[in-house]
């Protein structure tokens, strides 16, 4: 299997919220074959005062009650994921919900639990093996505790401030992989020269149904072009959509790599994901934001709660070495050529489309101000250029919508909590 299959298989499991259900039912087929085979050593369980009556009311009611979680959770989960990617955006579902492992493992309770209690009510005769009622008992017990558990979990996960939260820190981690060294010096924040100064040796162009690259084996790329003494360049970048006959690398060299080991360093999917796209994160906390800008929602609030995590991501970002796209072997030699966002690709993402739709509200103003005066203070001075021209055209936006002076005045105060103080604290 190839890097890329191997890749997208992870990427499933990790997305499926059926696995886990599915494993608890080839747990239960050994599970009970084991209870029965060592159910005379079981004796810590046997002193239960149940007689063949009690137990199959017992069975009989944890079967119908864990049945009645699991409708219960399936029907809710949907509805819920529904209004969650409808108020917030649908990039959450497969990005954060279906990826929890809190509801995954509890629904995979329910189901072995269920599958259990069937099992040994199948299984009850005129003799009771009180070991296995005992353990389905404690099953049914640990499944009301994990459903009133899921119910708290599920309406504090569903809060917009968890969800942005959350994003925040799968980001955090994307940056971290992507850009693993810390900026040094002012010639993080110059354009690199990747390109040979050449015309590329062989172009691979992709052929296949139209996908966005999601991931890249940049360790695997670079050992094929030092094997080869070649220059291997990815023309798009990982998040980018790429249609058949479009151009997938550009080799420079003699002896070039094979073409179908260069493709199966590619990963696609059918929407980008969070593992090593840098910028996605911030794509997502961007349109909570301007969703929440929208005048169909109109909740400014949770707008501000998502420029409080853009704040700490790019600050995060600010302040590491951008320039990880060229990749050099041991011996200094341009190897691999994978492009990443630069700082201002960054910069836009976070401020534009939020200044666009928010700056007539006096929270977002505020706050947009706040993050970039933050900013200012606290990142290189390399990095101040495109901040700075984001300050000025945010007062060029509040020139042209506030007609009042005194609205004017107080949208350009800087605000941590959008309108929660009348000055920024360092002011």
């Amino acid at each position: 299997m190839g890097w890329n299959r191997l890749y997208s298989l992870k990427s499933y499991v990790k997305s499926s919220l059926w696995l886990v259900p599915f494993l608890a039912l080839l747990l239960y087929i050994l599970a009970i074959r084991m209870v029965y085979l060592f159910d005379r050593w079981l004796i810590w369980i046997e002193p239960w005062p149940w007689g063949v009556a009690g137990s199959q009311r017992l069975l009989e009611t944890i079967i119908t009650m864990t049945l009645t979680f699991v409708v219960f959770t399936f029907g809710s989960l949907l509805v819920a994921i529904q209004i969650a990617g409808g108020q917030l955006t649908p990039r959450i579902i497969a990005t954060t919900l279906l990826r929890d492992n809190a509801i995954r493992f509890t629904v995979g309770l329910f189901i072995f639990t269920l599958l259990f209690a069937t099992g040994a009510l199948a299984r009850l005769e005129t003799d009771v093996r009180h070991a296995v009622v005992g353990i389905a008992g404690f099953l049914g017990f640990l499944s009301i505790a994990a459903f009133l558990y899921l119910i708290d979990y599920a309406a504090r996960l569903l809060r917009p401030v968890s969800i942005i939260a959350r994003v925040s820190e799968e980001g955090r981690a994307a940056i971290e992989d992507v850009y693993p060294a810390m900026a040094t010096d002012e010639t993080d924040a110059a354009p690199a020269k990747l390109r040979p100064d050449k015309k590329p040796d062989k172009v691979i162009v992709y052929q296949g149904r139209p996908a966005i690259i999601v991931a890249v084996n940049k360790r695997a790329l670079l050992m094929q072009a030092e094997k080869t003494q070649s220059v291997v360049e990815l023309v798009p970048r990982i998040g980018d959509f790429v249609a058949s006959g479009e151009p997938l690398f550009r080799l420079y060299g003699t002896l070039l790599p094979e073409e179908d080991v260069l493709k199966k360093m590619i990963a696609f999917g059918p929407e980008r994901t969070l593992e090593q796209d840098a910028t996605f994160a911030f794509r997502i906390i961007v349109d909570i934001a301007i969703k929440a800008l929208s005048k169909a929602i109109n909740d400014p609030t949770t707008a501000v709660l998502a420029i409080d995590q853009l704040q700490r991501l790019l600050c995060f970002v600010g302040k590491r070495s951008l320039r990880g796209e060229a990749i050099f072997n041991s011996s200094g030699e341009l190897r691999v050529i994978c492009r990443t966002p630069n700082w201002d690709d960054f910069v836009k993402l976070t401020f534009s489309e939020i200044r666009l739709y928010g700056t007539e509200n006096f929270q977002i103003a505020r706050r947009l101000r706040a993050v970039l005066e933050y900013g200012l203070q606290v990142l290189p001075e390399f990095r101040r250029p495109a901040l700075e021209m984001e300050m000025a055209l945010l007062d060029r936006r509040l020139a042209e919508t506030y007609d009042f002076p005194e609205d004017l005045e107080l949208a350009k105060m800087a605000d941590t909590q959008g309108l929660g103080g009348s000055k920024s604290p360092n002011a």
